[in-house]
């Protein structure tokens, strides 16, 4: 990639495109955040918007808002492809969820763009008890998940932007699928124990039926599309089909990934987890 050539990163503001977009920065490529706080705007729902964003890029970082998903995922991927070809984008690096029926139709999609293309497939992130909804929980001193959910390989977003950053930026990745996760599985059981020992408190596994878990959320206060979101993802991608590692951060970085312990203190220290002082 020439040092001049800008980089679009969509949802530059979230877990993964605020990391990314930081490395790329690093590095001195220049970078163009996608959002609708940013100028020039970018809005999903909006593609009148996409034109401008995508002025003078020629790489873009895809993390689709709210999942990939969401039944209208893959018309605003096809949508989104063909005006980045359009405009002259020639690299695109897709965050695509491991599991996801419609995650895998966008997964096609971009394949068939006519784009380089390189899919990032992760594993629910470490961040997801510090920088989402799961947060609330976690401060209450409750970890409220539906019961009889699989263990998952639970992958760190500072890993899932490593490896996007380097198919941005590397040659060696296009046509490729990252499909990454955390060295092992973790059961909820787990995540409890692990967040307990690095915050010095006790963190309580409530487990509800799966049939009561969306009124859960709403009485907690989630709004109703994360709510969806929240129930599909817990009830139907955390059924087992995931409950296996891989090795897909050694093999785009060569190293290993993070282990939830070293996130769990990280995030500890941070302060993220403190209670509020009276």
């Amino acid at each position: 990639m020439a040092d001049n050539e800008m980089t679009l990163v969509l949802g530059g503001t979230g877990k993964t495109g605020r990391r990314v977009a930081e490395r790329l920065k690093e590095r001195a490529v220049p970078v163009r955040i996608g959002s609708r706080s940013a100028d020039p705007a970018f809005d999903w729902e909006d593609p009148g918007t996409w034109a401008s964003a995508l002025h003078g890029v020629s790489s873009v970082y895809v993390a689709y808002q709210p999942d990939l998903a969401v039944p209208q995922a893959p018309a605003a991927i096809t949508a989104f492809t063909e005006a980045a070809r359009e405009a002259g984008v020639r690299r695109l690096v897709l965050l695509s969820g491991r599991g996801e029926e419609e995650a895998q139709r966008c997964e096609d999609i971009v394949r068939n763009s006519g784009l380089e293309w390189t899919i990032v497939r992760a594993a629910w992130f470490h961040q997801n008890f510090s920088e989402s909804d799961m947060l609330g929980w976690i401060l209450d001193g409750a970890l409220v998940v539906p019961a009889g959910r699989a263990p998952e390989p639970y992958v760190d977003a500072d890993d899932i932007a490593d490896v996007a950053v380097a198919a941005l930026t590397e040659d060696g990745h296009a046509g490729r699928v990252h499909e990454v996760t955390g060295p092992r599985l973790l059961t909820f059981a787990d995540v409890a124990a692990e967040i307990s020992a690095a915050t010095g408190r006790e963190i309580a596994l409530v487990e509800v039926p799966v049939e009561r878990y969306p009124q859960v959320l709403a009485d907690a206060g989630v709004p109703a599309e994360a709510a969806d979101l929240l129930t599909y993802l817990f009830v139907t991608v955390m059924d087992g089909r995931n409950a296996h590692v891989t090795d897909g951060v050694r093999r785009a970085l060569g190293r290993e990934p993070r282990d939830f312990t070293d996130y769990a203190r990280s995030a500890a220290a941070s302060g993220v987890w403190d209670l509020p002082k009276d």
